[in-house]
């Protein structure tokens, strides 16, 4: 059963478990369970996806309980009315404790760049952590390095974190698109556990029927707060 953050007459959000889909999609075939089913057999009701998730990323991702909601609602997505903060563990200590990632984008990253236009995207970080383990993932240094950044997109580009995460040089951990292959594999035999090391914590929005302020915040998971050195 899906865990519900948040439900009222037009809106109810879930905190999304990591490897779960939205809802069906070319690239993941074989994939038989979305969240959007599950919560529709759960409530009972038919529901409207207003954004969306990576499959690997967990934490809030928001429904509608009608169609007009879910077109009032997107449309505050696409005038940056909606908020969103996410955690996010990456490769290496980021040199400053915070900064503003501006790098336009390509609009759909599955496909060649070339000859897409590229949009506008800023995302603003923060490091929380700096971790160092005891993991050699170079034959350089007997220990890796890590770092615990919130990130806090302006922009809703699509994979606009993981893809501007990437461009400063600290790939999420677990990324299989953008990241480095041996050494997620490694992190995850240390920890004893693949996933995309991403989370949505936080979704603010004006609410479609008060227009007053709507935070929903998704706790993070037992395995972020076992993080060895991490303080979350």
């Amino acid at each position: 059963m899906l865990r519900i953050l948040h439900i009222d007459e037009k809106l109810v959000a879930i905190d999304k478990p990591a490897g779960l889909l939205v809802h069906r999609s070319g690239l993941d075939a074989q994939e038989q369970v979305f969240a959007l089913q599950l919560l529709r057999d759960q409530l009972g009701r038919p529901v409207w996806p207003v954004h969306r998730l990576d499959k690997g990323t967990s934490g809030v991702l928001l429904f509608a309980l009608d169609a007009d909601t879910a077109s009032s609602v997107g449309a505050l997505f696409e005038q940056g009315l909606a908020h969103k903060r996410y955690l996010a563990l990456v490769r290496g200590w980021p040199a400053a404790d915070e900064g503003c990632i501006e790098h336009p984008l390509a609009r759909d990253p599955e496909l060649p760049s070339a000859g897409q236009p590229m949009l506008a995207a800023r995302t603003d970080w923060q490091c929380q952590a700096r971790l160092e383990w005891p993991l050699q993932t170079d034959a350089r240094f007997p220990t890796s390095r890590f770092a615990l950044v919130e990130a806090r997109p302006l922009t809703g580009r699509r994979h606009q974190i993981r893809r501007h995460l990437k461009h400063i040089a600290h790939p999420i951990v677990g990324d299989a698109t953008h990241g480095k292959g041996p050494l997620n594999r490694a992190v995850a035999g240390f920890l004893g556990l693949q996933r995309l090391w991403l989370h949505a914590l936080e979704l603010r929005i004006p609410h479609p029927g008060t227009d007053l302020p709507l935070t929903v915040e998704a706790p993070l998971g037992a395995e972020w707060h076992h993080l060895p050195g991490a303080s979350t």
